[in-house]
């Protein structure tokens, strides 16, 4: 094994990566050395370039939706072995000790630190993760098609939870996350509608081809009032706008990380007892419920490929919207 790998490295924010040649990362205690054979592009990863995530590691290397196998072991890493295909999603450490830790809530630990964020990630043929933060995959599957159920459909999975028992389902934004999430959906018998930008043919017709049973425009109201509402665009005004196409009861759920301002907005769109939730990180319960349920489906992701150095061309194209599905890089 070589002593440097190829990495493409955030220096500053609101700047492109740059291409670095670094030293291959030993593992620690209760860590292990991952070979990438796939990282997922999020947009998260967009978060974080654009500044709008505060106090990343910099330099980092980014990426947090990561299959690849172990090429050499720390310490005390448990039942993992060299040569096993792992998972490595965004909850990369948490403290343990915690009232957030010890009652389920770990994706709550104010001393978390994040894969892409404040660990270095996957947009570098090698990478480091603590082993009880790895999850074992199915040695079938293919890693570029696995690689966005690390972060995607993790949170997708964490996002439709919290809608209960919701049968008329809204899906806002219709990229990597929707596109998971909506086979779940159908597969669990929901009815989806899918909400996009009222000019996106495109994404119209991804959804429509995935089952969704309505598709319309952001500002649109639905056939059916909706029980509840999953956003996954980053835009701060489609929380009023879920909430007016919301039945009394419903809730409305924002499943990212950064979202611009929410505009204010008249009480009696609330008023109801309607909800409004946020998603914050997940838990390893959650990943191992959803990699359970994943091959029971099941989900097929649609996928663009992209080259460790093309990692700029895949988040310009992500940031434009010209990727169906999700981009995901090969080292």
């Amino acid at each position: 094994m070589s002593r440097t790998m190829k990495a493409m490295l955030l220096e500053r924010s609101g700047e492109p990566l740059v291409a670095a040649t670094l030293p291959v990362p030993q593992p620690q205690a209760g860590q292990v050395l991952v070979r990438v054979e796939a990282c997922g592009v999020c947009r998260t990863d967009l978060h974080l370039i654009d500044g709008e995530l505060p106090d990343p590691q910099l330099p980092i290397v980014p990426g947090h939706e990561i299959v690849g196998r172990i090429v050499q072991l720390g310490a005390a890493v448990g039942e993992l072995r060299i040569g096993q295909q792992v998972g490595i999603p965004w909850l990369g450490h948490t403290c343990g000790e915690c009232d957030f830790c010890r009652h389920a809530q770990e994706n709550l630990c104010d001393r978390a630190r994040f894969t892409g964020y404040q660990i270095h990630g996957g947009y570098a043929e090698y990478t480091v993760a603590e082993a009880r933060y790895c999850f074992p995959l199915d040695e079938s599957l293919d890693a570029g098609h696995t690689a966005p159920l690390l972060c995607a459909g993790l949170i997708g999975y964490r996002a439709l939870k919290m809608a209960g028992e919701a049968r008329q389902l809204g899906i806002y934004g219709f990229g990597a996350a929707a596109h998971i999430v909506t086979q779940i959906a159908r597969w669990q018998g929901r009815e989806v509608h899918a909400f996009t930008r009222a000019e996106d043919s495109a994404s119209q017709a991804f959804a429509r081809s995935l089952g969704a049973t309505w598709v319309g425009a952001s500002d649109a109201l639905p056939p059916h009032a909706l029980d509840a509402a999953l956003i996954f665009a980053p835009v701060g005004s489609l929380v009023p706008a879920a909430l007016r196409a919301l039945r009394k009861g419903g809730v409305v759920i924002c499943a990212g990380i950064h979202m611009s301002d929410i505009p204010s907005f008249p009480y009696d769109i609330l008023w109801g007892e309607r909800q409004i939730r946020s998603v914050a990180n997940l838990t390893r319960s959650d990943g191992d419920e959803f990699l359970a349920i994943a091959p029971r489906v099941p989900i097929r992701t649609e996928i663009e490929r992209f080259a460790l150095a093309d990692a700029n061309d895949a988040l310009a194209r992500l940031r434009r919207g010209d990727i169906q599905g999700a981009a995901v890089l090969h080292p």
